[in-house]
């Protein structure tokens, strides 16, 4: 498996719009297990991004798909900066197969 996690800020009160592009199209991805946006609690602007694929090559191909470069677009105006970014290695847990 492969997982990543991602850290991003929204421009200054537009955390709720980045979120809701980014929940608004999450369809079918081949090979994705698990993808989690969420609100950092401790940052008004911050956003995590936690990502399980069944491998790397599942997750590159993914940016190729319609619906997600389009979510793409639409998200980066709203992106001010992007923060840590992590690259792991699920062994298993709640909801993976």
């Amino acid at each position: 498996m492969y997982g990543l996690i991602g850290q991003m800020f929204a421009a200054q009160g537009r955390r709720e719009e980045l979120i809701a592009v980014m929940c608004a199209s999450v369809g079918e991805m081949p090979g994705c297990l698990s993808y989690v946006v969420a609100r950092d609690p401790k940052s008004d602007d911050g956003v995590w991004v936690t990502e399980v694929w069944d491998s790397a090559e599942s997750h590159k191909g993914s940016l190729a798909i319609p619906e997600v470069k389009a979510t793409i677009e639409k998200a980066m105006p709203l992106i001010a900066r992007f923060g840590e970014h992590f690259e792991t290695e699920p062994v298993g847990g709640h909801g993976l197969a």
